[in-house]
């Protein structure tokens, strides 16, 4: 047997014969459209032809904060999720064909092309009947995070990545999937050790990072430099320490013992910011670090000002820059 014809019969079982991971069968719009917004998010969900009959399974599992997923809605559809917001959606058929509509981008998808969709792009799908998709649910800032720790520096703009993805033929995304369903098939219950399913959600996250171009892919295959100077460390590490304190140029020279001129140099040559540009980070990822503990009894204003952000127009449109969402829609979720 062939290796392609061994990989097609493998991909065609993932999931799908383990009746432990189904999450739902049904013939029904209703119950359709509920049971798959409870696994991702509600959404506009209608049927091409009037008449026609849903024949739609699921299955599920949860590798970490990544959500291996397998669909088939077994009727053509139209799928209107509008933004993604707090997730990566990669979607793999291992049978049929869909149309992939994101922001600008029009992805046709089949066995060998996938789509990689950004949380931040309006989305529509139009799902062939026999349309059967292998899907990873990845959770934004899991995968924001990586990216930053692997780049050594916070992200200075939210992660984006190209829209279709030569998935069957990329031998590396291969093998991963290749290792997944094996895994899966034969040791079913690898999932429920937490340990376990955090190596496979860092193996997911850090092998679409390598090998799938996205915004940040010049930055991490840049050759790895000589270490920053000391000084140059010296001041991140106050600034993370001081974050919600006044702090100016002269005063980070005066703390690393150069000149202003000699700090602005080493974060130009090793981080490729500005020590003002790395503060204005981190104070953002503080800021949303406090919208994200739901205190009704703090306001977007005070939680800015906090962090030295008095204008909160400029306060608002740099933080939908750096997280891909308003501050209020942070709070509010």
């Amino acid at each position: 047997m062939s290796s392609d014809i061994a990989l097609s019969r493998l991909l065609q079982n993932v999931l799908k014969s383990d009746s432990e991971r189904l999450i739902f069968s049904s013939g029904t719009l209703e119950q359709v459209r509920d049971e798959v917004s409870e696994v991702y998010k509600p959404h506009h969900l209608d049927l091409k032809e009037k008449g026609s009959e849903l024949d739609t399974r699921m299955h599920s599992v949860a590798l970490g904060n990544v959500y291996f997923n397998r669909l088939k809605y077994g009727a053509d559809v139209i799928i209107d999720p509008g933004c993604l917001e707090q997730f990566y959606l990669i979607q793999m058929p291992v049978a049929g064909q869909a149309k992939i509509y994101s922001g600008e981008n029009a992805i046709y998808t089949n066995k060998d092309i996938a789509s990689v969709l950004n949380p931040s792009d309006p989305l529509t799908m139009d799902w062939s009947k026999d349309c059967d998709q292998l899907m990873f649910k990845i959770d934004k800032q899991s995968l924001e995070l990586v990216c930053s720790q692997v780049l050594g520096r916070s992200l200075r703009e939210p992660l984006r990545f190209k829209p279709d993805m030569h998935w069957y033929q990329n031998p590396v995304w291969r093998n991963m999937m290749i290792y997944l369903a094996h895994l899966l098939h034969d040791l079913p219950s690898v999932t429920t050790q937490s340990t376990i399913s955090h190596q496979l959600e860092q193996l997911i996250i850090n092998t679409l990072l390598s090998i799938h171009p996205h915004n940040y892919t010049d930055a991490l295959n840049e050759p790895v430099r000589t270490l920053a100077p000391r000084h140059v460390k010296k001041v991140e590490e106050y600034i993370e320490a001081h974050a919600d304190e006044a702090l100016s140029p002269a005063k980070l020279a005066n703390i690393a013992g150069v000149s202003v001129r000699t700090l602005y140099a080493g974060f130009k040559d090793f981080r490729h910011i500005s020590p003002m540009e790395y503060l204005r980070t981190v104070r953002l990822q503080r800021a949303r670090e406090d919208l994200l503990k739901q205190n009704p009894n703090i306001s977007i204003t005070d939680i800015a000002i906090r962090w030295g952000f008095t204008h909160m127009g400029r306060f608002s449109q740099e933080y939908a820059r750096l997280f891909g969402e308003r501050p209020s829609d942070t709070k509010r979720r």
